[in-house]
Protein backbone atom coordinates (compact mmCIF):
# COMPACT_ATOMS: atom_id res chain seq x y z
CA UNK A 1 0.00 0.00 0.00
CA UNK A 2 1.03 3.31 -1.08
CA UNK A 3 2.84 5.19 2.20
CA UNK A 4 0.53 8.48 3.19
CA UNK A 5 2.07 12.04 3.27
CA UNK A 6 0.63 15.40 4.93
CA UNK A 7 2.05 18.47 3.09
CA UNK A 8 1.42 21.55 4.92
CA UNK A 9 2.91 25.11 3.89
CA UNK A 10 2.05 28.58 4.14
CA UNK A 11 2.53 29.25 0.55
CA UNK A 12 -0.37 28.46 -1.70
CA UNK A 13 -0.64 26.24 -4.61
CA UNK A 14 0.79 28.13 -7.34
CA UNK A 15 3.48 28.95 -5.54
CA UNK A 16 6.76 27.61 -7.30
CA UNK A 17 8.02 25.53 -4.55
CA UNK A 18 4.71 24.26 -3.39
CA UNK A 19 3.70 23.69 -7.02
CA UNK A 20 7.21 21.26 -7.35
CA UNK A 21 7.25 19.38 -4.26
CA UNK A 22 3.13 18.45 -4.47
CA UNK A 23 3.92 17.44 -8.29
CA UNK A 24 6.94 15.41 -6.97
CA UNK A 25 4.51 13.67 -4.66
CA UNK A 26 1.97 13.02 -7.04
CA UNK A 27 4.54 11.61 -9.27
CA UNK A 28 5.89 9.03 -7.01
CA UNK A 29 2.04 8.06 -6.04
CA UNK A 30 1.50 8.57 -2.68
CA UNK A 31 -1.44 8.87 -0.49
CA UNK A 32 -1.11 12.79 -0.75
CA UNK A 33 -3.47 14.92 2.29
CA UNK A 34 -2.15 19.15 0.99
CA UNK A 35 -2.83 21.95 3.58
CA UNK A 36 -2.33 25.03 1.52
CA UNK A 37 -3.51 28.20 2.07
CA UNK A 38 -5.36 30.06 -1.04
CA UNK A 39 -2.50 33.09 -0.69
CA UNK A 40 0.44 34.35 1.50
CA UNK A 41 -0.77 35.95 3.48
CA UNK A 42 0.05 35.12 7.47
CA UNK A 43 -3.74 35.27 8.52
CA UNK A 44 -4.49 31.96 7.19
CA UNK A 45 -1.98 30.20 9.55
CA UNK A 46 -4.10 29.35 12.24
CA UNK A 47 -6.53 27.69 9.77
CA UNK A 48 -3.43 25.93 8.54
CA UNK A 49 -2.87 24.64 12.04
CA UNK A 50 -6.73 24.00 12.98
CA UNK A 51 -6.76 21.66 9.12
CA UNK A 52 -3.59 19.79 10.28
CA UNK A 53 -5.41 19.21 13.96
CA UNK A 54 -7.86 16.59 12.39
CA UNK A 55 -5.52 15.19 10.00
CA UNK A 56 -2.30 14.67 12.18
CA UNK A 57 -2.67 10.89 12.80
CA UNK A 58 -3.51 10.39 9.20
CA UNK A 59 -0.24 9.80 7.89
CA UNK A 60 3.51 8.15 7.80
CA UNK A 61 5.41 11.56 7.22
CA UNK A 62 4.92 14.71 7.58
CA UNK A 63 6.24 17.41 5.16
CA UNK A 64 6.65 21.26 6.38
CA UNK A 65 7.31 23.59 3.58
CA UNK A 66 7.98 27.16 2.75
CA UNK A 67 7.32 29.01 4.82
CA UNK A 68 7.86 26.26 8.13
CA UNK A 69 9.65 28.56 10.67
CA UNK A 70 6.46 29.29 12.46
CA UNK A 71 3.91 26.43 11.52
CA UNK A 72 6.90 23.52 12.36
CA UNK A 73 6.74 24.00 15.75
CA UNK A 74 3.29 23.21 16.50
CA UNK A 75 3.35 20.43 13.98
CA UNK A 76 6.06 18.84 15.62
CA UNK A 77 3.55 19.25 19.08
CA UNK A 78 0.36 18.27 17.69
CA UNK A 79 1.94 14.72 15.99
CA UNK A 80 4.72 12.76 16.61
CA UNK A 81 5.06 11.52 13.00
CA UNK A 82 8.34 12.07 11.80
CA UNK A 83 8.77 15.40 9.83
CA UNK A 84 10.83 16.33 6.65
CA UNK A 85 10.96 19.85 6.51
CA UNK A 86 11.65 21.68 3.44
CA UNK A 87 13.18 24.85 5.17
CA UNK A 88 13.88 26.27 1.78
CA UNK A 89 14.99 29.86 3.38
CA UNK A 90 16.02 31.11 6.25
CA UNK A 91 14.48 33.80 8.48
CA UNK A 92 17.70 34.91 9.70
CA UNK A 93 19.45 35.46 5.97
CA UNK A 94 16.44 37.12 4.78
CA UNK A 95 15.32 39.69 7.71
CA UNK A 96 18.95 40.48 8.32
CA UNK A 97 21.05 40.37 5.56
CA UNK A 98 18.37 40.68 2.69
CA UNK A 99 15.55 42.87 4.13
CA UNK A 100 17.65 44.71 6.34
CA UNK A 101 15.08 44.95 9.57
CA UNK A 102 17.56 44.07 12.22
CA UNK A 103 21.32 43.37 12.65
CA UNK A 104 23.04 39.99 13.51
CA UNK A 105 23.84 40.99 16.98
CA UNK A 106 20.35 42.49 17.79
CA UNK A 107 17.56 41.18 20.33
CA UNK A 108 15.36 40.86 17.24
CA UNK A 109 18.09 39.04 15.13
CA UNK A 110 18.40 36.63 17.64
CA UNK A 111 14.89 36.06 17.31
CA UNK A 112 14.95 35.66 13.73
CA UNK A 113 17.80 33.39 13.82
CA UNK A 114 16.22 30.85 17.06
CA UNK A 115 12.81 30.71 14.25
CA UNK A 116 15.40 28.85 12.08
CA UNK A 117 16.99 27.00 14.82
CA UNK A 118 13.99 25.51 16.90
CA UNK A 119 11.83 24.28 13.18
CA UNK A 120 15.74 22.88 11.90
CA UNK A 121 15.91 20.73 15.34
CA UNK A 122 12.70 19.38 15.47
CA UNK A 123 12.73 18.35 12.17
CA UNK A 124 13.77 14.69 11.51
CA UNK A 125 15.38 15.33 8.31
CA UNK A 126 15.88 18.84 6.24
CA UNK A 127 16.21 19.53 2.42
CA UNK A 128 18.21 22.32 0.98
CA UNK A 129 19.24 22.74 -2.67
CA UNK A 130 23.09 22.90 -2.39
CA UNK A 131 25.65 21.57 -0.54
CA UNK A 132 26.80 25.15 0.26
CA UNK A 133 23.70 25.90 2.11
CA UNK A 134 23.54 23.03 3.64
CA UNK A 135 27.33 24.05 5.22
CA UNK A 136 26.58 27.51 5.64
CA UNK A 137 22.80 26.06 7.41
CA UNK A 138 24.79 23.05 9.82
CA UNK A 139 27.16 26.11 10.99
CA UNK A 140 25.23 28.60 11.14
CA UNK A 141 22.19 27.05 13.32
CA UNK A 142 24.56 24.35 14.69
CA UNK A 143 22.17 22.00 13.07
CA UNK A 144 24.54 18.55 12.61
CA UNK A 145 25.20 18.50 9.06
CA UNK A 146 24.03 14.36 8.57
CA UNK A 147 20.13 15.79 8.93
CA UNK A 148 20.45 17.72 5.58
CA UNK A 149 20.01 16.51 2.12
CA UNK A 150 20.78 18.26 -0.90
CA UNK A 151 18.09 18.24 -3.50
CA UNK A 152 18.63 20.25 -6.35
CA UNK A 153 15.94 23.10 -7.34
CA UNK A 154 13.19 21.25 -10.15
CA UNK A 155 11.40 23.20 -13.18
CA UNK A 156 8.55 21.55 -14.33
CA UNK A 157 9.15 20.64 -18.36
CA UNK A 158 5.83 20.88 -19.02
CA UNK A 159 5.36 24.36 -17.90
CA UNK A 160 9.35 26.16 -18.68
CA UNK A 161 10.67 24.29 -21.84
CA UNK A 162 12.34 25.61 -25.00
CA UNK A 163 10.30 27.33 -27.45
CA UNK A 164 10.80 28.85 -30.90
CA UNK A 165 11.37 32.55 -30.81
CA UNK A 166 8.81 34.93 -32.61
CA UNK A 167 10.98 38.41 -32.10
CA UNK A 168 9.78 41.14 -34.73
CA UNK A 169 12.01 43.36 -34.43
CA UNK A 170 16.66 43.00 -34.23
CA UNK A 171 16.87 44.09 -30.80
CA UNK A 172 18.99 41.78 -28.57
CA UNK A 173 16.52 40.83 -25.89
CA UNK A 174 17.35 40.49 -22.07
CA UNK A 175 15.25 38.92 -19.67
CA UNK A 176 14.83 39.21 -16.01
CA UNK A 177 11.65 37.84 -13.73
CA UNK A 178 11.62 37.77 -10.05
CA UNK A 179 10.19 39.44 -6.92
CA UNK A 180 12.66 42.06 -6.35
CA UNK A 181 14.74 40.63 -3.60
CA UNK A 182 17.52 42.88 -2.44
CA UNK A 183 19.97 40.00 -3.61
CA UNK A 184 18.29 40.09 -6.97
CA UNK A 185 20.11 43.09 -7.17
CA UNK A 186 17.62 44.62 -10.28
CA UNK A 187 19.61 48.17 -9.07
CA UNK A 188 22.28 46.54 -10.97
CA UNK A 189 21.05 45.47 -14.32
CA UNK A 190 19.00 48.99 -14.72
CA UNK A 191 22.79 50.59 -14.67
CA UNK A 192 23.86 47.75 -17.10
CA UNK A 193 20.75 48.80 -19.64
CA UNK A 194 21.50 52.59 -18.76
CA UNK A 195 25.44 51.67 -20.25
CA UNK A 196 23.95 49.87 -23.36
CA UNK A 197 21.11 52.41 -24.43
CA UNK A 198 22.90 52.73 -27.72
CA UNK A 199 23.97 49.03 -28.36
CA UNK A 200 20.31 48.28 -29.17
CA UNK A 201 20.07 45.95 -26.43
CA UNK A 202 16.49 45.99 -24.77
CA UNK A 203 15.65 44.79 -21.27
CA UNK A 204 12.56 42.96 -19.94
CA UNK A 205 12.20 42.67 -16.41
CA UNK A 206 9.25 41.19 -14.72
CA UNK A 207 7.71 41.00 -11.21
CA UNK A 208 7.44 43.44 -8.07
CA UNK A 209 8.74 43.23 -4.60
CA UNK A 210 10.68 44.73 -1.57
CA UNK A 211 12.59 47.09 -4.20
CA UNK A 212 10.52 47.50 -7.13
CA UNK A 213 9.10 51.28 -6.39
CA UNK A 214 13.15 52.10 -5.97
CA UNK A 215 14.36 50.30 -8.88
CA UNK A 216 11.68 51.81 -11.63
CA UNK A 217 12.42 55.39 -9.60
CA UNK A 218 15.83 54.74 -10.86
CA UNK A 219 15.16 53.44 -14.34
CA UNK A 220 13.21 57.09 -14.55
CA UNK A 221 15.46 58.82 -12.71
CA UNK A 222 17.72 57.58 -15.79
CA UNK A 223 15.31 57.85 -18.55
CA UNK A 224 15.90 55.26 -20.11
CA UNK A 225 14.00 53.59 -23.31
CA UNK A 226 15.17 50.17 -23.13
CA UNK A 227 13.56 48.66 -20.43
CA UNK A 228 10.54 47.24 -20.27
CA UNK A 229 8.74 46.76 -17.06
CA UNK A 230 5.72 44.09 -16.70
CA UNK A 231 4.54 43.59 -13.23
CA UNK A 232 3.13 40.31 -13.40
CA UNK A 233 2.59 37.30 -15.78
CA UNK A 234 0.97 34.07 -15.17
CA UNK A 235 3.59 31.06 -14.99
CA UNK A 236 2.81 28.68 -17.31
CA UNK A 237 3.14 31.92 -19.61
CA UNK A 238 6.60 32.76 -18.11
CA UNK A 239 8.77 30.60 -20.72
CA UNK A 240 7.19 32.35 -24.18
CA UNK A 241 8.68 35.67 -22.51
CA UNK A 242 12.10 33.61 -22.23
CA UNK A 243 11.59 32.50 -25.28
CA UNK A 244 11.81 35.91 -26.98
CA UNK A 245 14.75 36.45 -25.21
CA UNK A 246 18.91 36.28 -26.20
CA UNK A 247 19.83 35.79 -22.71
CA UNK A 248 18.18 35.26 -19.28
CA UNK A 249 19.71 36.87 -16.04
CA UNK A 250 20.15 35.41 -12.86
CA UNK A 251 21.27 37.31 -9.47
CA UNK A 252 23.84 40.36 -9.08
CA UNK A 253 23.24 41.83 -5.55
CA UNK A 254 25.92 43.00 -3.18
CA UNK A 255 24.30 41.58 0.49
CA UNK A 256 25.71 38.12 1.88
CA UNK A 257 22.91 36.31 0.87
CA UNK A 258 23.96 36.71 -2.68
CA UNK A 259 26.64 34.41 -2.26
CA UNK A 260 24.42 31.64 -0.59
CA UNK A 261 21.39 30.95 -3.30
CA UNK A 262 21.37 29.10 -6.27
CA UNK A 263 17.56 30.49 -7.06
CA UNK A 264 14.78 29.17 -9.50
CA UNK A 265 15.07 31.69 -12.38
CA UNK A 266 18.96 30.13 -12.70
CA UNK A 267 17.23 26.77 -13.19
CA UNK A 268 14.48 28.48 -15.40
CA UNK A 269 16.80 29.85 -18.10
CA UNK A 270 18.79 26.55 -18.49
CA UNK A 271 15.46 24.45 -18.46
CA UNK A 272 14.39 27.13 -21.89
CA UNK A 273 17.45 26.53 -23.49
CA UNK A 274 18.79 30.41 -22.92
CA UNK A 275 22.23 31.11 -22.42
CA UNK A 276 22.44 32.73 -18.45
CA UNK A 277 24.38 35.26 -16.99
CA UNK A 278 25.07 35.44 -12.97
CA UNK A 279 26.75 36.12 -10.50
CA UNK A 280 30.09 33.90 -9.46
CA UNK A 281 28.72 32.03 -6.41
CA UNK A 282 29.83 28.80 -4.55
CA UNK A 283 25.81 27.56 -4.87
CA UNK A 284 25.77 28.34 -8.69
CA UNK A 285 28.96 26.33 -9.50
CA UNK A 286 27.83 23.50 -7.68
CA UNK A 287 25.65 23.06 -11.19
CA UNK A 288 27.67 25.35 -13.56
CA UNK A 289 30.61 26.20 -15.35
CA UNK A 290 31.54 29.34 -16.12
CA UNK A 291 32.57 29.85 -20.21
CA UNK A 292 30.61 26.54 -20.15
CA UNK A 293 27.26 26.15 -19.23
CA UNK A 294 27.16 30.15 -18.06
CA UNK A 295 29.07 33.65 -17.96
CA UNK A 296 29.47 33.79 -13.71
CA UNK A 297 30.32 37.42 -13.48
CA UNK A 298 31.46 39.72 -10.37
CA UNK A 299 28.57 40.92 -8.50
CA UNK A 300 27.32 43.85 -7.72
CA UNK A 301 28.98 45.52 -10.98
CA UNK A 302 27.26 47.06 -13.78
CA UNK A 303 30.18 47.39 -15.91
CA UNK A 304 30.76 43.39 -15.82
CA UNK A 305 27.10 42.98 -16.64
CA UNK A 306 27.16 45.35 -19.54
CA UNK A 307 30.12 43.51 -21.03
CA UNK A 308 28.95 39.81 -20.30
CA UNK A 309 25.61 40.91 -22.45
CA UNK A 310 27.67 42.80 -25.46
CA UNK A 311 29.71 39.74 -25.10
CA UNK A 312 27.32 37.49 -25.83
CA UNK A 313 25.57 39.66 -28.00
CA UNK A 314 28.53 39.55 -30.58
CA UNK A 315 29.04 36.12 -30.36
CA UNK A 316 26.20 33.76 -31.24
CA UNK A 317 28.27 30.73 -31.36
CA UNK A 318 29.13 31.39 -27.41
CA UNK A 319 25.74 32.01 -27.25
CA UNK A 320 24.69 28.49 -28.58
CA UNK A 321 27.10 26.76 -27.03
CA UNK A 322 26.52 27.74 -23.34
CA UNK A 323 22.53 27.55 -24.01
CA UNK A 324 23.26 23.74 -25.09
CA UNK A 325 25.80 23.21 -22.26
CA UNK A 326 23.44 24.94 -19.86
CA UNK A 327 20.33 22.65 -21.09
CA UNK A 328 22.28 19.29 -20.49
CA UNK A 329 22.90 19.99 -17.20
CA UNK A 330 19.22 21.08 -16.53
CA UNK A 331 18.60 17.59 -18.18
CA UNK A 332 21.09 15.36 -16.06
CA UNK A 333 20.03 17.45 -12.58
CA UNK A 334 16.92 19.61 -12.57
CA UNK A 335 13.80 17.92 -14.12
CA UNK A 336 10.73 17.45 -12.51
CA UNK A 337 10.97 14.22 -12.61
CA UNK A 338 14.82 13.77 -11.24
CA UNK A 339 13.74 15.73 -8.52
CA UNK A 340 10.17 13.66 -7.77
CA UNK A 341 12.86 10.34 -8.05
CA UNK A 342 15.89 12.03 -5.58
CA UNK A 343 12.97 12.90 -3.04
CA UNK A 344 11.40 9.57 -3.31
CA UNK A 345 14.90 7.91 -1.88
CA UNK A 346 14.64 10.60 0.95
CA UNK A 347 11.19 9.53 1.81
CA UNK A 348 12.05 6.12 1.91
CA UNK A 349 15.50 6.74 3.70
CA UNK A 350 13.46 8.74 6.42
CA UNK A 351 10.44 5.37 6.48
CA UNK A 352 13.05 2.92 6.37
CA UNK A 353 11.25 1.20 3.11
Amino acid sequence: MAKKILYIAGREAGYTRTYNIVKALQLNNYQLKTILPPDRSFKHYPSLLKQFYKWRNWSDLIIVGFYGQLILPFVWLLSRRPILYDVYISTFDTMVYDRRKASSKSIKGFIYWLSDVLSMKMARMILLETDDHIRDYSKKFHIAASKFRRLFLPVDEKLIFPQKADKKNSNFWVHFHGEYAPFHGAKYIIQAANKLRKKRVKFRIIGTGITYNQDRGLANKLKLNNIDFIERVPYAGLARYMANADVCLGIFGDNPRTLRVLTNKVIEALAVRKPLISAKNVPVQELLEDEKSALLIERASPDALANAILRLKENPELREKIADAGYAVYLKNCTLDIFSKRLKKIIEEMLNV
